[in-house]
């Protein structure tokens, strides 16, 4: 696995105007820092900076010869401060409504501050991480030249604010928060077709159905595995995606970006519904930006950005062509 490097972050100021001090972890894969086009992967809710190797979530799309080359990028993993995954409790962060989504792109934007990267060839994020990737593109509107928010919206709709708010109380209140909070949200992130096609009301035994049995098997692995401060952060920052908030209309704030801008959607997609992607792709068009959607066809929900890696390639593997550098001999 690659290294995990910190970047000491002091006195950074929250959007609630909190001051806080951070130690921000990151890992780099391919080619060195600087040494070739540079992709900064965001990463999901309960996912972390190991994007390939023995763990990594991303191995599909990014590696050796795959649509994300690293014979030919640098890619460059930020963790979301406090997501545990450096397993220091002192680096956990507790007091989580103090942050917001754009906190972490502010704090991400610091960070490539300090390495000195001044251009990015390409965010891309999934899910919570692509709303954090619209953030950083409102924040920072010269600094991507391509934007892949991938299952993933400019802002929180409603829809998505009322099941965070349903998380929260569930990890605020359950006596197994991370166990029950997962389970409920495995129902968000797939679809009921998909579960009729994977269980069609199948039985382990007299007494269990597969649908329970799968759901309780992904409440205890993620219980193994993850904080539960974490996951309320996490909650917390998918809830508060909105890269209009204090400065205006969501036209104001997209014209001034100058990123080629890869929408990618699903089309059954319960959590980002698809029909709120396919209105800013038009409202897009409409000011003339330079944007395109890419619409996966799935039957498994939310989670057919972690599953269809095929066409996930297929959209991608143009804008990774693009720019390529020879490899040594």
């Amino acid at each position: 696995m690659s290294q995990l490097k910190y970047i000491e972050i002091s006195n950074y100021i929250t959007e609630s105007d909190k001051t806080v001090n951070l130690k921000l972890s990151y890992q780099v894969f391919g080619r060195k820092l600087n040494d070739a086009p540079i992709v900064l992967v965001i990463h999901a809710l309960t996912g972390n900076s190991e994007v390939i190797g023995k763990n990594g979530w991303w191995n599909e799309l990014i590696g050796n010869n795959k649509c994300i080359d690293t014979n030919h990028f640098n890619i460059l993993a930020f963790n979301i401060p406090g997501n545990g995954f450096d397993n220091k409790p002192k680096n956990l962060i507790n007091n989580y409504k103090d942050f917001t989504a754009r906190d972490i792109a502010k704090i991400f934007a610091i960070a490539l501050q300090k390495l000195q990267i001044n251009q990015l060839y390409a965010t891309i994020g999934g899910s919570v991480g692509g709303g954090i990737a619209w953030e950083l593109a409102a924040l920072k509107p010269n600094l991507i030249e391509y934007l892949i928010p991938v299952a993933t919206d400019w802002k929180s709709t409603d829809w998505l604010i009322a099941n965070c708010h349903i998380q929260d109380t569930i990890l605020n209140n359950s006596k197994q928060p991370l166990i029950d909070a997962r389970m409920h949200a495995m129902t968000l992130y797939r679809t009921p077709e998909s579960f009729t096609n994977k269980f069609n009301r199948s039985k382990k035994n007299s007494d269990l159905f597969n649908t329970e049995s799968w759901l309780n098997h992904h409440g205890k692995k993620l219980n193994d595995r993850f904080n539960l401060s974490a996951y309320k952060l996490m909650n917390q920052l998918l809830k508060t995606i909105d890269i209009t908030h204090n400065r205006g209309s969501f036209s104001k704030v997209v014209s001034a970006i100058t990123s080629h801008i890869h929408i990618v959607t699903i089309n059954s997609d319960l959590f980002f519904n698809p029909e709120e992607n396919w209105k800013t792709y038009e409202e897009l068009k409409s000011i003339n930006k330079n944007v395109t959607i890419h619409e996966i066809n799935s039957i498994h929900g939310h989670d057919g950005f972690l599953i269809e890696f095929e066409q996930l390639s297929n959209f991608l593997s143009p804008i990774f062509s693009r720019k390529r550098i020879k490899t040594a001999s």
